[in-house]
């Protein structure tokens, strides 16, 4: 029983660390199909009983995997699985900043079409409301996030760059 939950305990943290790699691998996974099927691949072995971060990021991966499948079917199974896990992780983990940027990215990419927008305000409040409390890693990657983003205002940017 104490091997089995030094395993765990090892995946879970080796998990965690990965996740400046993740990172990468998310904002590159928006770019080309081999991009989202590698950062896919990497989450694959994500179950939503582990690290709700990682539930939120295989969320992200099957939802740009639909991005790029070629039949339409294909296309509404994957972003609708990956939505599915994305709110999973935000109702498990709703002051989870990382989780909140990534369904701000994710409904700020999606068509209208889709009707994945409902939380973009949300969301951004909240990340402009708990930015200063994130660890520098964290806030590094918010920030790259609402620089380049449509959603925040010339004045939100400026304050953000500014704190």
């Amino acid at each position: 029983m104490k091997s089995l939950f030094t395993f765990l305990f090892l995946i879970s943290f080796f998990s965690t660390q990965d996740l400046p790699e993740l990172r990468k691998h998310f904002i590159l996974a928006a770019q080309s199909k081999n991009s989202a099927t590698d950062f896919y691949t990497k989450l694959a072995g994500t179950t939503k009983d582990g690290n709700k971060t990682l539930v939120a990021y295989k969320g992200a991966s099957k939802a740009l995997m639909g991005k790029f499948a070629n039949k339409q079917a294909d296309k509404k199974s994957y972003f609708v699985e990956g939505v599915q896990l994305i709110e999973f992780a935000v109702k498990s983990e709703p002051k989870n900043a990382e989780i909140r940027l990534i369904r701000l990215s994710i409904q700020e990419n999606t068509p209208k079409v889709v009707k994945y927008k409902g939380n973009i305000a949300e969301d951004k409040e909240f990340l402009l409301q708990n930015y200063k409390a994130q660890n520098t890693t964290l806030k590094e990657f918010i920030k790259n996030y609402i620089v380049q983003s449509k959603t925040f205002s010339e004045a939100e940017k400026t304050k953000l760059l500014t704190n």
